[in-house]
This record gives structure tokens, sequence and C-alpha cells, in this order.
């Protein structure tokens, strides 16, 4: 299977053709794509049905396409392909296991949230590998006593409540990485409980040559230019703790000699364009003082004028008072 545009009748055809041809069918298509496309998710799927995997194609159709298929077949065609593309051998180290490919030109957050949206809750089955811990809560499981001893052997604490089981703490049963048990397995379906969930786990990003972790993606512009603003403060630091210069100290330097010169300058005779006023100020404290009266008359006539502009309102009051013509309320 390959691709996510593919026909009942395209389906129908290749049964009938020789293994030879459907063989030679795959490299065709496969090759196509690795030169149509130069990004893509290496996913896994273990765990994934094939209904599944047909709900998450058509979910993805005209956005991406998945390509799936024997480990050996896929390395051979990206051998091929790499005479043409270099970059394409940094697939091959990543082609391990049970995963396939899916390729996209869109955004990759864009393709990557459609992956993980298309995820079945499943049980927990006997010898598989959890995923994540799992833990049963407290609840009333709505078992007979005659259960009680399967609780007792996985030393659950539980009480007899209306003649039902009922379960008094959370108790964590698996954890993650571990392999599951036929008693914890057996448990999980009497309460009808499905703690895992699968679909197609992105394990690595190949993008342009680049191969890097789904985390990246989750990097936003904010965090990148955080990270560059720290870096660079810590390069100023750096450097002005040695006294060496570079590009991010040398302002800082330069106005630290400037300082210098001012101190010198007003701790001697010696003067200079830059330092002149500062030196007339110590000379001469008042002067400090000299902008702050002269704002004053201005607010000062500033306020003058609305008050003038609201002096004729009694006028206004007496045309009202008049405009009543001698009438009252009740006349």
């Amino acid at each position: 299977p390959l691709g996510s545009n593919f026909s009942l009748r395209a389906f129908s055809a290749m049964v009938q053709l020789t293994r030879r041809e459907r063989k030679e069918h795959y490299f065709k298509r496969f090759s196509k794509v690795l030169n149509n496309y130069d990004r893509c998710f290496v996913v896994c799927a273990d765990n994934v049905r094939s209904k599944q995997m047909q709900q998450i194609r058509m979910a993805l159709r005209g956005s991406a396409e998945i390509v799936f298929g024997k480990n050996t077949q896929m390395r051979k065609v990206i051998h091929a392909q790499a005479a043409r593309d270099a970059r394409l051998e940094k697939l091959l180290p990543l082609l391990k296991e049970n995963v396939g490919l899916v390729f996209t030109v869109r955004d990759l957050n864009e393709v990557r949230q459609s992956l993980e949206s298309n995820r079945l809750e499943a049980p927990a089955k006997a010898g598989t590998i959890a995923p994540r811990d799992v833990v049963v809560p407290a609840l009333n499981t709505g078992l007979g006593p005659e259960k009680t001893s399967f609780f007792q052997a996985l030393n659950i604490q539980t009480k007899i409540t209306r003649g039902t089981i009922e379960i008094l703490n959370d108790v964590p049963i698996i954890k993650k990485g571990a392999k599951v048990g036929q008693s914890e397995a057996a448990l999980l379906k009497m309460l009808k409980i499905n703690p895992f969930d699968y679909g197609l786990q992105i394990r690595q990003v190949f993008d342009q040559g680049s191969v890097y972790g789904p985390e990246v993606l989750d990097i936003t512009s904010e965090d990148i230019i955080t990270k560059f603003i720290h870096g660079a403060s810590n390069a100023t630091a750096l450097s002005l703790g040695l006294g060496y210069p570079t590009f991010a100290s040398v302002g800082h330097m330069i106005a630290g000699g400037f300082k210098d010169l001012l101190a010198i300058s007003v701790a001697t005779d010696y003067t200079f364009k830059e330092s002149e006023q500062i030196k007339e100020y110590l000379a001469d404290p008042s002067k400090f003082a000299a902008a702050a009266p002269a704002a004053a008359p201005a607010a000062t006539a500033g306020g003058a004028a609305p008050a003038a502009a609201k002096a004729p309102e009694p006028e206004k009051e007496e045309s009202e008072s008049e405009g009543d013509m001698g009438f009252g309320l009740f006349d």
C-alpha cells in the first residue's frame, strides 16, 4: 500500500500483477514521491489497525503522502535516489522496526496535529509494552463480592458497599515501559477501562536533509528570540569581564570610557566640549531648576483659558429660568 490516493481499481490491478511487477510498481511510485518531496515524518505504526490507517489516509488526503513497505525495499529505493540527492541517505538509519514515512509540502505542525488527532482508544493486552503509566481510580466497580480475592491478589484495598466492590484509593498498576501482565489486563477489562490510545507516532522529522525530534516543532519564534537575547547578554558580560572588545560589547566599552573621561574632566581643570555643560551645572547648581519654573507659567496660562470659557454658564441658566414664563408645575 502506497500513497493516500490509492483507488480500489488500482488495488485490484496490483493484485493481478506478479510479485516482480508489484515491486517495480512500488519502486516507481516511491521514487516519484522522493523526487516530489523533501520533508517527511518518520512514524511508527505499532498497534495501528488497517481501518484506523484508512481513516488516517482520508484525513491527510491532499496534504500528505503516506508510504509504508518492507524496510529493505524502502532502503533500496532510497539508495537509488541518493545518487540524485545525497541528503536522502540520512533517512536510512531511521528505517528500523515498524515504521513508515509521511511526506508533505505543507506546514509540519498542521500535519503533525492531524496525525496526533487520529488516535483510537485501546484496551491493555497482556504482553504489550505500556506507552504510559496506568492508574485505576477510586470508584465503585459494580462487581459482586465474589471478585474480592482478585483485588486482594493485586494488593488493592476495597470494601463492600451495597453488595458491590468499591476501590478505596487510586492504585497505580502499570508503569510506562513495563510489560502488561495477565492480571492487570484482566482487571482493566473487568472495569471497562481502555488506558491506551494508538496512532501513527512521530519518531523523527526529516526536513531538507536535517533530522531532528518532533519536540523541535514546539519551539516558537518568541522562544528563539528569548534564547538569542539571553545568549547575547552572556556574551556581552563575558566580553566586558575579560576586557576583550566584541561587536556585542564595544558600545558598552565606549560608553564606559566616555564616563571615565567625564569623571576626569570634572575632577581636573581639563575641559572638552562634551563636559562643558556638566561642569557648568556643577559650578552653579541653580541652573538645574531653571527649566522647572518655565513650565509653571505655561501650565497656569493653559488653565486660565478653560475657566474663562466656562464663565458664561450662569447666563445660560438665567435664560432657561426666563423660559418658564412664570408658570409653575401645577399652574
